[in-house]
């Protein structure tokens, strides 16, 4: 009886978990003309895939309350380095 309910639960976490981080996309300088710049983010000593480093600055854009980012440096050599400018 508990398995169905766990299967449930998690499957819902999963959707929330997902819908949360979709909640800031990434733009590109065209989108990012028509948008209200509100600062910046940076990620430094991230080590992983470029796909990573993405995922750690929405996660920042999204604590900072915006709703759009976009990457303006991102330099990999002993370890990655990324920033990006925050829109409302």
């Amino acid at each position: 009886m508990k398995t169905p309910f766990t299967i449930a639960a998690l499957g819902l976490a999963s959707i929330i978990s997902f819908g949360a981080s979709a909640a800031v996309q990434q733009v590109n300088t065209q989108q990012a003309q028509n948008l209200q710049p509100m600062g910046s983010v940076s990620v430094t000593q991230v080590t992983g895939a470029p796909m990573d480093i993405r995922q750690q600055l929405a996660e920042k854009a999204e604590k900072e309350g915006a709703s759009s980012y976009r990457i303006t440096e991102l330099t990999q050599g002993d370890h990655w380095h990324a920033t990006a400018e925050l829109y409302k």
